[in-house]
C-alpha cells in the first residue's frame, strides 16, 4: 500500500473509531439505574421494571424508542402479560435487539394445565423469543384459583414442564390477596413473588407487610407493584379519568409518586414497576438513577398525605 493511502484510511479508520466511541458514550448514563438481587435465583435486575403497559398501543416507532431508551439507561428488567392489549406484540420486536442482555417476565391468565401452555407459546411467538426468564401466574387472588392450578391438571403442570423444555427459567405468581399470597408461599416454593408494596397500602390497610416478611424469610425474589399509586377513583371518574393506562389514581405527579416510588425502594425488594403511563415510567427512570432512600421529614410528609386515602386494595380482597 502507497504511504499516503495508508495515511489516508490510518485517518479514516481513527475517525470511525472516535465517532464510534462517541456513540457509545453518549448511550451510557453518568449514572446507570442500579441493579439488587433476585431472591435466591442470583439474577441481577434493574431496581425499575418495564411494564409492558408503556408500549400498549402506541406506534411500533414509539415502542422501539421508549425500550431503547430505557435499556440505555440501565433497565434489564421487562415484563409483559396477554391482558395487557397489544403490548406483547409491540414489546417482542422493541425488545429484540437487546433480549440477550435482559430479564423478561411474562404471565398467564390459564388456571389450567392446557390453556396455560396454549398462552405461554403464543407469548413466545409475540414476543420473539424462545424462551421467557420468568412465568407467572397472573393475579393469583382467589384461594379457588391457587387450588385450581396446583391440583391435577392445574397450570403448575405447565409451568414444570416448560421448564425442563427450557422455556422458563423461574416460576412465580402476582397477586392482590394476602391471604393467597400466604397460601402459595406455603404451598410451593416459589421463585418470585409479585405484589403491591406501597405507603398507604402499607399504612392504611396494613395490606403487604405480611407478604413481604415471608417471602424475605423464604429467601424469594421480591417484586413490587404500585409503589405510585395512591387511592380509587372517584365514582363519577372511574370511566372518564386523566390517566387511561391506570385504574387505580396515581400518586400527584411529579413530587408525591417521586416520593412514593422511593418509599417502596426503601424496602427490601428487588425491583419495582411504574405506572404504564408514560410520563410516570420516565419520572421512575428519573428517581432510579439518583435513587436516596426518603428522610425522616419526607416519609412523614408522605404519609401525612395518605392520611383518610380509600386504599386500593383491602386485607381479605378476592376481586
Amino acid at each position: 500500500m502507497e504511504r499516503r493511502s495508508f495515511l489516508k484510511q490510518a485517518v479514516i479508520t481513527a475517525a470511525t473509531v472516535a465517532s464510534a466511541n462517541r456513540i457509545n458514550a453518549a448511550n451510557t448514563p453518568t449514572h446507570p439505574i442500579a441493579r439488587r438481587t433476585l431472591g435466591k435465583t442470583g439474577e441481577q435486575l434493574s431496581i425499575i421494571g418495564f411494564g409492558g403497559i408503556v408500549v400498549m398501543d402506541e406506534e411500533k416507532g414509539a415502542a422501539a424508542n421508549i425500550v431503547a431508551e430505557a435499556v440505555d439507561r440501565g433497565i434489564n428488567y421487562f415484563d409483559v402479560a396477554p391482558s395487557y392489549g397489544n403490548a406483547q406484540e409491540r414489546l417482542g420486536p422493541a425488545l429484540a435487539p437487546y433480549r440477550k442482555n435482559c430479564f423478561l417476565a411474562c404471565k398467564t391468565e390459564g388456571r389450567m394445565k392446557d390453556d396455560s401452555r396454549k398462552q405461554l407459546e403464543e407469548s413466545l411467538r409475540l414476543l420473539k423469543t424462545d424462551h421467557v426468564d420468568l412465568y407467572q401466574f397472573h393475579a393469583l387472588t382467589k384461594m379457588t384459583e391457587l387450588d385450581k392450578v396446583l391440583g391435577p391438571g392445574g397450570a403448575m403442570e405447565t409451568m414444570e414442564a416448560a421448564k425442563k423444555e427450557g422455556k422458563i427459567r423461574y416460576i412465580g405468581f402476582s397477586v392482590h390477596s394476602v391471604e393467597t399470597a400466604l397460601a402459595a408461599l406455603d404451598r410451593y416454593n416459589f421463585d418470585t413473588v409479585l405484589f403491591p408494596v406501597n405507603w398507604v397500602l402499607f399504612t392504611q390497610a396494613n395490606f403487604g407487610p405480611q407478604i413481604l416478611k415471608r417471602a424475605q424469610e423464604k429467601q424469594m425474589g421480591i417484586l413490587a407493584l404500585k409503589g405510585m399509586a395512591k387511592t380509587t377513583w372517584a365514582a363519577d371518574q372511574k370511566q372518564n379519568h386523566p390517566e387511561p393506562k391506570c385504574w387505580y389514581k396515581p400518586a400527584a405527579f411529579p413530587d408525591e409518586a417521586a416520593m412514593g416510588l422511593r418509599w417502596t425502594l426503601g424496602h427490601p425488594i428487588t425491583a419495582a414497576i411504574p405506572p404504564g403511563d408514560e410520563k410516570y415510567f420516565r419520572l421512575a427512570m428519573d428517581v432510579a438513577q439518583n435513587f436516596k432512600p426518603l428522610e425522616p421529614h419526607e416519609e412523614q410528609a408522605l404519609l401525612a398525605g395518605g392520611k383518610g386515602a380509600e386504599p386500593i386494595f383491602h386485607l381479605g380482597n378476592d376481586v
